[in-house]
């Protein structure tokens, strides 16, 4: 089944039913959403000429093909998108060339943020894994302080607001570093902090230490169901934890509206930390989650699989 296939009909009892919304993750399986990039080796081997129209053409292209990632989410109904973390590349680099190009193109992308806010399209990011905010090293920090600077940024030209309504969620980065992270949060300009959530993840931060990290700092809790369960070894998503910490979650946000979650299924096995095709198996407790963030390889596919098995079946 494809997005297409789910009828209007279907979609309206889906919206009066008040379930879940469902999110995209940065790039469709189809070839309808994509986005250029270009490495940093690649950069510096350009002169400052070469670099100027490089950076141009490419940020001028991404914006386009932002521009259709929301028609497309408009188009079939999907009404959260997270931003791919390398939508300009090179913008936060040392030569500040990137960030002036993109400044100048701050006006188109006003236009497009103001769009996606028009059609109630809510859109988040997860910057990258080198973003470790719990690290011992300053020049870690800097670095990752950096980065999320880069997003939040973005954010900023694209005119959506200083809350966790637009997202920047990161995971905990080095473990056993609570009261690190809990530090640092507290020092970081509002413009970042405000928007950050904090997600478990199946090595360093589990659900219950996340959820300490949240406590503390008055940071939202993205729960990620599939990450909780590969971290504390279990074999379904109904075992009591889930559900337990879902709820917790849930305290930590302001406005419980805005709660989302992720989920993803194991590709050779439940406890596979490689993402599925399809997801097959949901918690039953997300039918109580306003947003769920679809981490599958078949996106949009995938999303219509979960409408149509899970969310259209009483």
């Amino acid at each position: 089944m494809t997005v297409a296939q789910l009828d209007n009909q279907e979609k309206e009892i889906f919206k009066a039913r008040n379930l879940p919304i469902l999110g995209l993750v940065c790039i469709t399986a189809s070839k309808e959403i994509r986005y250029r990039t270009i490495t940093r080796t690649r950069y510096l081997k350009l002169s400052e000429t070469e670099r100027q129209t490089t950076l141009t053409s490419l940020y001028s292209d991404n914006i386009s093909r932002l521009d259709k990632a929301i028609d497309f989410c408009q188009q079939h109904s999907i009404k959260l998108y997270r931003l791919p973390s390398g939508l300009f590349p090179m913008s936060d680099w040392e030569d500040n060339l990137g960030e002036t190009i993109l400044e100048s193109m701050s006006a188109q992308l006003a236009l497009i943020g103001a769009k996606a806010q028009q059609l109630g399209i809510r859109l988040v990011s997860h910057p990258d894994q080198f973003v470790v905010l719990s690290s011992d090293s300053e020049q870690v920090l800097a670095n990752s302080i950096k980065i999320l600077e880069g997003h939040a940024k973005i954010f900023d030209l694209l005119g959506l607001p200083r809350s966790p309504w637009a997202l920047m969620n990161i995971h905990g980065g080095k473990s056993q570093r609570i009261d690190r992270l809990v530090e640092v949060l507290a020092e970081l300009p509002t413009h970042i902090r405000d928007r950050l959530t904090f997600e478990n993840d199946e090595y360093s931060y589990s659900s219950a230490e996340i959820l300490e990290v949240c406590k503390k700092s008055g940071v939202p809790m993205v729960f990620d169901a599939h990450h909780h369960i590969c971290h504390e070894g279990l074999t379904t998503y109904d075992d009591p934890s889930v559900a337990e910490m879902f709820y917790a979650a849930r305290e930590t946000w302001t406005n419980p509206d805005w709660q989302l979650v992720h989920i993803s299924n194991g590709q050779n096995s439940f406890g596979d930390r490689t993402h599925s095709d399809f997801i097959t198996d949901m918690p039953s407790v997300y039918r109580e989650a306003p947003w769920i963030e679809i981490e599958a390889k078949a996106k949009e596919e995938a999303i219509a699989r979960v409408e149509a098995e899970w969310l259209m079946r009483k």
